[in-house]
């Protein structure tokens, strides 16, 4: 199939890459968008990955206010240099990172950041629940054990759908976007305000995690 530069702009356009790599994946997979896409992913999880050691020491501190004005956070994300932190791209994911915890009121960035105890109430309360429907013992731990996968997807951040793309998570979005800079990417914490409510906090750990990064 001709690889058109059409279709490499549609693969640009999904998935943020460089036009030598949407080209070089187009290539590989004769073609197939869905594929390309996939294979994008991929390479990005890998170099991922390789930088997982590396310092992240700047980044920006972004705010967003939700139209309306009743909804506003807080959000810091590190990079490694202050040459990707101006980069449009790199302020582009802290957009869409605040934008999401606007939205999804997360607790954490990652699953752990979750306290043992709470997660250790949380394994309790559902424990009962599936008791209390009548379900023996092993069966009783698979459901809890489902139940709080449910549990991270709703609470963690990084664990969350996005909100413009819910094939996939936030973590692939930081993935992605690590892909595309070359630089370790960290979301490090978060704040956000409801009118009317408290603050909802979340901090990273102090040292840094590979799956918040």
């Amino acid at each position: 199939m001709a690889i058109t530069a059409a279709l490499v702009k549609e693969l640009r356009d999904k998935t943020g890459a460089g036009i030598m790599d949407c080209k070089e994946a187009l290539k590989e997979t004769d073609g197939d968008l869905e594929a390309a896409v996939t294979r994008l992913r991929e390479k990005g999880m890998k170099t991922y990955e390789k930088k997982a050691s590396r310092v992240a020491g700047d980044g920006l501190v972004q705010s967003y206010i939700h139209p309306g004005g009743k909804i506003g956070v807080l959000v810091e994300v590190n990079c490694e240099t202050d040459f990707v932190a101006k980069t449009e791209q790199f302020q582009t994911l802290i957009h869409e990172v605040a934008m999401q915890v606007a939205a999804t009121s997360p607790r954490y960035v990652s699953k752990e950041d979750v306290e043992p105890g709470d997660l250790e109430k949380e394994r309790k309360i559902l424990l009962a629940q599936a008791e209390n429907e009548g379900k023996p013992p092993h069966i009783a731990e698979k459901m809890v054990e489902g139940r709080l996968r449910k549990f991270y997807e709703e609470r963690c951040l990084l664990n969350q759908s996005y909100i413009r793309d819910e094939s996939k998570t936030v973590e692939t979005l930081v993935k992605e976007t690590v892909a595309q800079l070359g630089e370790r990417i960290v979301i490090r914490r978060f704040a956000r305000f409801q009118l009317g409510q408290g603050g909802i906090h979340a901090e990273a750990a102090e040292e840094e995690r590979g799956g918040a990064e």
